[in-house]
């Protein structure tokens, strides 16, 4: 089976490796890349281009919206969903909305002025589990990460988060074998957020991962390919309700 990993916010390949090892007798990966695009709709394009005539699709934070967008775009071509610590809604209105977008452009300054490395200090401190910032080879993994991106690169990519649209309507017409997956100690996207997702996808399963933040797929990359080789074997067929398991480490 093909299956396309999408990474997230100033991630690259690095983020789903550890997932993409333990997958190679279930499916095919292709880590996807976004180039220099500056939408969600740009990015998903580029995944297109790309892809085989078929596929699966699995996105972890920013890249979940991503494979959304594609299966907007091409609805014919997926055959299962995956979205994982990730979140639906738009930008807020008001001071909420306000307040993202300066917390955001208050990044995008500092990798203009400090670079990527101190970027990723900062933006990273949130996204994984507060025991696992003694983790130096995590840690080490993550910052060389960002740092392989570029200013302009993930200024663009803010403006694609910014820009992103309510994906309640979206969520509702997906029907493909859908995994809803996040790190129960995600602090960025809450449990609670993805109880709501799997409940708007009518064919969804919801997996929680034990001891985990936001960076799921580089913090518990065991737990995580399991999840995605089971719902790779979900029944195609059906309208499902969602229902909810545990994994532990």
């Amino acid at each position: 089976m093909n299956l396309l990993l999408l990474p997230g916010l100033l991630c690259d390949a690095a983020a789903w490796a550890p997932v993409a090892s333990r997958l190679g007798e279930v499916a095919e990966c292709r880590i996807a890349d976004y180039g220099d695009a500056d939408s969600l709709e740009a990015m998903a394009r580029r995944v297109l281009a790309h892809a085989p005539a078929r596929f699966a699709i699995a996105g972890h934070s920013m890249g979940a919206r991503v494979a959304m967008e594609v299966h907007r775009l091409a609805p014919q071509c997926v055959t299962r969903l995956a979205l994982i610590d990730t979140g639906y809604q738009a930008l807020p209105a008001g001071a909420a909305g306000e307040q993202e977008r300066t917390r955001r452009m208050t990044l995008v300054a500092l990798a203009r002025t400090q670079g990527m490395r101190a970027t990723g200090r900062e933006w990273m401190r949130p996204m994984v589990h507060p025991a696992r910032l003694a983790d130096a080879a995590l840690v080490e993994a993550i910052l060389a990460m960002v740092e392989r991106r570029t200013p302009e690169q993930f200024a663009g990519q803010i403006r694609a988060l910014i820009g992103r649209a309510d994906l309640t309507e979206a969520l509702q017409r997906v029907r493909v074998p859908t995994l809803v997956a996040c790190g129960r100690d995600d602090a960025w996207s809450p449990v609670a957020q993805h109880e709501t997702i799997a409940a708007l996808v009518p064919a969804s399963r919801l997996v929680v991962f034990d001891n985990c933040g936001h960076m799921a797929p580089m913090e518990r990359p065991e737990t995580v390919a399991q999840a995605l080789a089971d719902w790779l074997q979900m029944p195609a067929a059906g309208r499902e309700r969602p229902c909810a398991a545990s994994m532990g480490r």
